[in-house]
């Protein structure tokens, strides 16, 4: 049985990011040397309190440019249409976007990183750190993937 939730979601800061459009974005930020600052809002500030022992986070964002979605779409890695669940497409029915990023200074409310793949001005809606011995996997699989990323 189907059931749908509407959700309201709260921002905590800001992307500041030398990214204006789409079109200058990476495909992934870890491919990018760029740096971004994220802009936390004061009123969460304390909340990042020991962030900076951190080498990685883990940043999550509204895909605020994103329009529309198809459930087929192609990537960059190939000419194939893939099911819109099985990449990493922008373009979603609920524009999450999910980014490992590396933590290079902390200056009060402003996280200075590499490697985000977000737009200036998206919505910043949560962080946490990267873990490795919790996040990172042995073994895995990479699907359609297999044989066309170099890591």
């Amino acid at each position: 049985m189907e059931k749908r939730h509407s959700l309201e979601l709260t921002s905590i800061g800001i992307i500041h990011s030398p990214c204006k459009d789409r079109g200058e974005a990476p495909p992934q930020g870890y491919r990018s040397g760029k740096i971004s600052h994220i802009e936390v809002f004061k009123e969460f500030e304390e909340g990042l309190k020991d962030t900076e022992g951190f080498s990685h986070l883990v940043v999550i964002f509204w895909f605020h440019k994103s329009q529309g979605y198809s459930l087929l779409t192609r990537t960059p890695w190939d000419d194939t249409p893939r099911g819109l669940f099985a990449t990493r497409s922008p373009y979603r029915p609920c524009p999450l976007g999910v980014t490992v990023v590396k933590l290079i200074s902390r200056e009060k409310n402003i996280l200075k990183v590499k490697g985000l793949d977000a737009l200036d001005g998206t919505p910043l809606l949560d962080i946490k750190p990267y873990i490795s011995s919790i996040d990172e996997k042995a073994v895995i699989k990479r699907g359609w993937l297999e044989g066309k990323l170099s890591r």
